[in-house]
């Protein structure tokens, strides 16, 4: 593993850059990362309605792994990228007020979407008389204001909305993984994955969670964190080699011989009407957790994707940029995907899961999110030709 230093010399462009793109000392924006997170990122709008047609065909329904692999990894690496070089550059002080801001972004967040989510659904509840059957039913059922108060205390996560408490809590923990990086990426990794393995070995070892029939986080930190300290440590290790990961002859085929095996094991054969080829007697690999298998898949997938000069070069496609301009604008296009999905999962649970609620459920969801990408993207043109000027 290379130097956490290499942070300060930025991943070598497809085109010679010219002063006018980028400002020395910064990083260049990997296209991959942003590319990936927009896709992770309708992804998980389609898997948060339940019986949703295009769900059938997303990540988790072809292996071990989902999108949340992927936006919690890739948190990691745009942290290391972001804040990595900024403690250089800027000084301790700085980057630390810089990620506390963020933080504080993130949790208003967070707020807003169990507020929203939390009247919305009593409204339904009011004016068609049925009951939610998890999400934010156990919130509701100790009171809308006792609810929303244990929710804002991150002490009661309900099901859809327990992903960004995980990332408040890891991106506070950077500034301890980045010291621990500058003197020794490995030990920081050996140690990250000593409390992933303790964490897989005694599910015991979690955080309180009011609203969880086991009393815990449902994206254990002590697990999940594994990967946001890889996709740290992925970060400088493509900043060493100049983008891309070293291609291994062995290690791609190794790479798509683990992916062929999710994707029989882990295809939901049922839910498609094909008869079952699953190999093993196994169940599905945890979640909650970050289960080995899960573990592989996701590792496999990222090799794939970062070693490949194709897949680099394939980001930068035009028709691609909406999409990574939604991996830009994570966090806003998250919440607007979030409040989609809980519209979806009202009109699915009212009026039955029809093909053309579906159509326009999906077809709405997605717009939405492309266009808060747009419109954010738009802002950011024209503040960046006022400052020009």
């Amino acid at each position: 593993m290379t130097s956490i230093d290499d942070l300060e010399r930025p991943a070598a462009p497809d085109r010679p850059a010219t002063p006018t793109r980028a400002r020395p000392g910064k990083p260049v924006r990997d296209a991959r990362v942003d590319v990936v997170r927009g896709i992770a990122l309708l992804t998980i709008f389609f898997d948060h309605i339940p019986r949703n047609g295009p769900a059938l065909l997303t990540l988790h329904n072809l292996g071990f792994s989902d999108a949340a692999e992927f936006f919690v990894l890739l948190a990691g690496y745009s942290s290391m990228i972001a804040y990595g070089g900024l403690f250089r550059r800027a000084g301790i002080r700085t980057t630390l007020g810089r990620i506390a801001r963020r933080c504080l972004r993130i949790y208003l967040f967070q707020a807003g979407l169990l507020l929203a989510t939390l009247v919305i659904v009593r409204i339904w509840m009011d004016l068609t008389g049925l009951t939610p059957r998890f999400g934010v039913a156990p919130l509701l059922q100790m009171g809308l204001l006792p609810g929303l108060l244990r929710g804002l205390a991150l002490n009661a996560l309900p099901n859809y909305l327990d992903i960004l408490p995980l990332y408040i809590l890891l991106l506070a923990l950077f500034p301890l993984i980045y010291f621990g990086m500058r003197h020794g990426i490995w030990g920081v990794l050996a140690l990250s994955g000593t409390f992933w393995l303790a964490a897989n070995v005694d599910h015991q070892l979690n955080l309180p969670n009011a609203v969880a029939t086991d009393e815990g986080w449902y994206f254990n930190p002590f697990a999940w964190q594994f990967l946001f300290v890889i996709g740290a440590a992925l970060a400088v290790a493509i900043q060493a080699g100049e983008g891309l990961l070293p291609w291994r002859s062995t290690a791609v085929a190794a790479a798509w011989a683990y992916l062929g095996f999710a994707l029989l094991q882990g295809g939901s054969w049922e839910a498609w009407g094909l008869p079952d080829l699953r190999p093993l007697p196994i169940g599905v690999p945890d979640k909650s957790h970050v289960g080995p298998l899960r573990l592989l898949d996701i590792l496999a997938l990222i090799y794939l994707l970062f070693s490949s000069p194709a897949v680099r070069h394939a980001s930068r496609w035009r028709p691609l940029r909406l999409i990574d301009a939604c991996g830009r604008h994570s966090l806003e296009v998250f919440a607007a995907g979030c409040l989609a999905a809980l519209i979806g999962r009202i009109l699915y649970r009212t009026f039955d899961a029809t093909w053309p609620l579906q159509v326009a459920v999906n077809c709405g969801g997605v717009a939405i999110m492309l266009g808060v990408a747009r419109l954010l993207d738009a802002r950011l043109r024209r503040a960046a030709r006022a400052a020009s000027g």
